[in-house]
């Protein structure tokens, strides 16, 4: 079984949790405890080690889940995850501006320790105070419309919407494994 390891991360709130309980085949191994700081505000609970699920996508390959902690006091899990990671989406709340320096710190965290594919997955599009992704990009420390990775909208309780995000994510993945072979 080819196994392709993705990590879905992003801040408090971005959609982590959610977009891998609705894509996952299996029940969804989660950490989530009750949130008792500021996030308690946002929502009841928050991860604070990992999220896992599982999609097969062949007869012989299957995406492994690992969603990442969203409050910096457990950033540590970051480099747990990501070590060994295939491609990874970060997720950003497209609606909470105010989120979007912990993103950048998030992209340059990662890009620092590993060269891997990855897709921004804006979430709450639809709100009225979301941002364009011309601007979260920005924002992202982005601007280089060339270098810039794929951004995609996405509902993370909309299995269509899921799904399409992964399958840019693995589109991203193949063309990267194409390019380190040449």
């Amino acid at each position: 079984m080819e196994i392709l390891r993705i990590v879905v991360t992003g801040g408090v709130g971005a959609g982590k949790t959610s977009l891998i309980r609705t894509i996952s085949e299996i029940e969804v191994v989660d950490t989530d405890r009750k949130a008792t700081d500021e996030v308690a505000l946002m929502k009841e609970t928050t991860t604070v080690a990992l999220d896992f699920g599982r999609l097969t996508i062949g007869p012989h390959q299957s995406l492994h889940l690992y969603g990442t902690p969203g409050q910096s006091r457990f950033d540590y899990m970051w480099e747990i995850l990501i070590a060994k990671a295939h491609a990874y989406i970060l997720l950003v709340a497209a609606h909470r501006p105010q989120h979007f320096r912990y993103g950048r710190k998030q992209l340059n965290f990662i890009n620092h320790r590993v060269q891997i594919p990855y897709v921004i997955g804006l979430t709450h599009t639809d709100c009225p105070d979301a941002w364009e992704a011309e601007d979260v990009a920005i924002a992202l420390g982005l601007e280089d419309e060339k270098a810039r990775p794929p951004m995609i909208a996405v509902n993370a309780t909309e299995q269509t919407s899921v799904k399409e995000a992964l399958i840019a994510l693995v589109e991203e993945f193949a063309n990267y494994s194409q390019q380190t072979i040449r």
